[in-house]
């Protein structure tokens, strides 16, 4: 299976930029697929989820407490974005400072349950995002990725392979 780091324009603007990953193979986004999974039974938390993430590209930037941080493991950078109060959806992202983040997917997270583990689709989307933050991290190091000056956007290769390790 294959991706690539992709922007979504429609969210990023002067304070951050917003990327997720397309599926080559389909042309679906795994940000796209959250959208489509949820919007039926949880279509209220969805609009919330696009508004936010709209204002964070358009008007604030990526603010640190905008994001439940230490999802992942040390360092690594993922997180989930803050939900309202008596919500039910949760959203993985990779957080890289107030100027870009990576969002991934995620899907209903009921109250009942204290940790992702205890959720099939949940631990794999954030063992997903685990895996994508140490392969950017190897490429940065190599030089295969770097951000831009502005920190704003990834420029190189950005596409990524499941026979890669």
């Amino acid at each position: 299976m294959g991706y690539r780091l992709v922007k979504l324009n429609n969210f990023s603007g002067s304070k951050a930029s917003v990327y997720t990953l397309r599926d080559v193979k389909t042309g679906v986004t795994l940000f796209e697929q959250f959208v489509i999974d949820n919007i039926s039974s949880f279509s209220g938390e969805i609009n919330d989820i696009l508004l936010r993430l709209k204002t964070i590209g358009q008007k604030t930037g990526a603010r640190f407490n905008f994001f439940k941080h230490k999802e992942g493991a040390p360092g690594d950078g993922v997180c989930a974005l803050f939900d309202i109060p008596g919500s039910k959806l949760r959203l993985y992202c990779i957080y890289y400072g107030k100027s870009l983040i990576i969002v991934g997917g995620g899907g209903h997270k009921s109250k009942q349950i204290r940790a992702l583990q205890e959720d099939d689709k949940l631990t794999e989307t954030n063992y997903f995002l685990r895996q994508l933050s140490k392969d950017i991290k190897s490429r940065t190091d190599s030089k295969e990725i770097c951000f831009t000056k502005d920190g704003m956007d990834l420029e190189g290769n950005l596409n990524f392979y499941d026979d890669e390790n």
